[in-house]
């Protein structure tokens, strides 16, 4: 009997070929600007996507592995027969055969390779510093980076200090003028600062020029940073008020450059190289631990925008990194692991104490423990010992790095919103007008809530740059996507149900709560109809627990296609990585 050959193949052929029609708008872009190398670096893209795309379905498809190494049969199923990535148990039957021939790669094998190659693309076609608050991102792991290495890292103003070298991305047209303090240290002059442009914002094909210039290790208009002899320049963007630990891998990237002594170009990309390797190990990690799920937490991996976060200095790394962990070490416990050990509390511990205080939000998270019986605790006494753990571990990393700005929104009657202006409001106006409080919240979900799907999957990529978009008709695959992993698959057991599910979403809506409570503390002046600042990519720590929790008896589907649905979400992302390389290339 011929090998029935799969139809995976079509993915990777199509996205060659949607591939080619926009190597068009790359020749155009190539000849507008006279930068005839657009066109074969643009080439070797597509070859690379497509090699990648070919390379995960034979990893998705045809990679055979007898058993894993974590007690797993290699489908991804537990020993006791429940499905680990969402495999059917009718599949069980044909274990016999299955030994023979060999089983389907675990995804928690395949997820690193996925997350690497798709993160590593991204990171390449989105240029350094054009993510979400990438360039204050940026300057808080530079001033990590300073102290890791022993070097004086704040200017006497609180600024950032940075080697003369690396000033540039924060002033491309060459507008700043400097002065120096009474350390020696250059910091800008603030009248001077009017028409400057960063690096990578906003994304467009000089972008793409400078990187061939200055690539592999080349300075920029170093003339201009002579009279500075070699010396430090404070940074015009202030550092993120957060935790250190936030910034750890990119850190260790810069530093790493700064050893080296590489240029700028390679230090951001360094910097942001570890950021992606961390991110992948974290989700990596929280896919072996949980019990069940995997192919949620896989497809929640794969959008857009958390490929594209996990690829730039964004603390949401940190964040989304922590939560996963966290969430799979609560399933685990709750629904696996027969007692709970000093280790998971810690583990549980540590992971709320880094992500706690990034964003205050996420504290609710804090009621997923819940979830775990008391009985595996071996008794109320031990519960309310590892509760106090871990609670107080948050509570701890919350006052050391946040305590005065709790105080400033819990005690300040008045706000004021400088972006816009005018008055803001406060926690006290929220307390004593509560009517006025839940009509804000009525209407942005009314009105935002469209916003928030989008900026969710990542509709618009960079700094919410609507040239860097991703079409509304990928929008609803990737989202009919995610609805395919979370449905139930044929002879799949319904582990979360009941109070533990009501639960789980009450939790989950009082994240997506504090998340608009906060913007409207912080940034929502007293004019706005709507909560402003709130943006989809918030959700993201919480969606995969959200999708699980929704998972249910009403709506099971006929087939497994989780393999198939993972796959088509890849070729999704190689197709926009090429689109938008080919936008990027006429945006002059």
């Amino acid at each position: 009997m011929k090998k029935r050959v799969g139809r995976w193949p079509l993915g990777a052929a199509a996205v060659l070929l949607l591939g080619l029609w926009h190597l068009q708008e790359v020749q155009a872009g190539a000849a507008a600007t006279g930068d005839g190398w657009m066109v074969p670096v643009y080439v070797g893209l597509l070859a690379a996507a497509f090699v990648g795309l070919l390379a995960l379905g034979r990893m998705l498809f045809g990679g055979r592995s007898r058993q894993s190494g974590d007690g797993r049969t290699g489908d991804g199923r537990t020993g006791d027969g429940r499905s680990g990535d969402g495999q059917s148990s009718q599949k069980q039957n044909l274990a016999g055969r299955a030994g023979s021939r060999g089983a389907a790669v675990p995804l928690q094998r395949i997820y690193p390779a996925a997350g690497l190659f798709l993160g590593f693309v991204y990171l390449m076609v989105l240029a350094p510093l054009c993510g979400p608050d990438e360039i204050s991102h940026y300057v808080s792991a530079y001033q990590l980076s300073s102290r890791m290495l022993g070097e004086p890292s704040d200017a006497a103003n609180g600024r950032v200090l940075l080697r003369a070298q690396d000033a540039w991305v924060e002033d491309l047209e060459g507008v700043y003028e400097y002065e120096q303090d009474a350390d020696g240290n250059w910091q800008v002059v603030l009248e001077s600062a009017e028409g400057n442009r960063t690096f990578g914002e906003p994304l467009d094909q000089s972008v793409y020029q400078l990187i061939r210039e200055l690539a592999p290790d080349g300075a920029y208009a170093p003339e201009r940073y002579e009279f500075l002899e070699h010396g430090r320049v404070g940074s015009m963007y202030p550092p993120v008020t957060t935790t250190p630990l936030a910034y750890v891998p990119q850190a260790l990237g810069i530093a790493a450059a700064r050893l080296l002594g590489l240029g700028t170009l390679p230090l951001l990309y360094l910097g942001r190289l570890c950021n992606l390797v961390f991110f992948v190990g974290m989700t990596w990690l929280a896919m072996r631990r949980m019990p069940f799920g995997k192919e949620v937490l896989f497809g929640v991996a794969l959008l857009p925008m958390t490929l594209h976060l996990s690829a730039t200095y964004s603390y949401d790394v940190m964040i989304m990194g922590c939560l996963f962990c966290f969430t799979a070490v609560c399933l685990d416990l709750t629904y696996r692991k027969e007692r709970v050990e000093l280790a998971d509390v810690a583990a549980l511990a540590v992971l709320m104490a880094v992500a706690g205080p990034c964003k205050m939000i996420y504290a609710v998270f804090l009621g997923l423990c819940l979830l775990i019986p008391v009985g595996k605790f071996g008794g109320w006494g031990k519960w309310a010992l590892a509760a106090a753990a871990v609670a107080g571990a948050w509570l701890i990393a919350m006052l050391a790095v946040n305590s005065q700005v709790v105080v400033s929104y819990a005690t300040e009657a008045e706000s004021y919103v400088t972006w816009a202006e005018e008055p803001g409001y406060s926690f006290s106006l929220m307390i004593h007008q509560p009517l006025r409080t839940l009509a804000m919240f009525y209407r942005t979900i009314l009105w935002q809530a469209q916003q928030y799907h989008l900026t969710m999957i990542g509709a618009y990529l960079g700094n919410l740059d609507e040239v860097l978009d991703v079409p509304y008709l990928l929008v609803v695959i990737f989202t009919v996507c995610l609805a395919g992993l979370a449905f139930r698959k044929p002879g799949e057991s319904l582990e979360i149900r009941g109070g533990k599910r009501a639960w789980i979403l009450i939790l989950c809506a009082g994240c997506a709560a504090a998340a608009m409570a906060s913007m409207l503390i912080a940034w929502t002046p007293i004019s706005s109809r709507v909560i402003n600042g709130v943006q989809g990519r918030y959700f993201l720590p919480f969606l995969p627990v959200l999708l699980l929790a929704c998972k249910n008896d009403f709506v099971v589907l006929t087939k497994d296609r989780n393999r198939s649905i993972l796959y088509l979400m890849c070729c999704l992302n190689g197709y926009e990585l090429l689109r938008l390389f080919a936008t990027v290339s006429m945006r002059l």
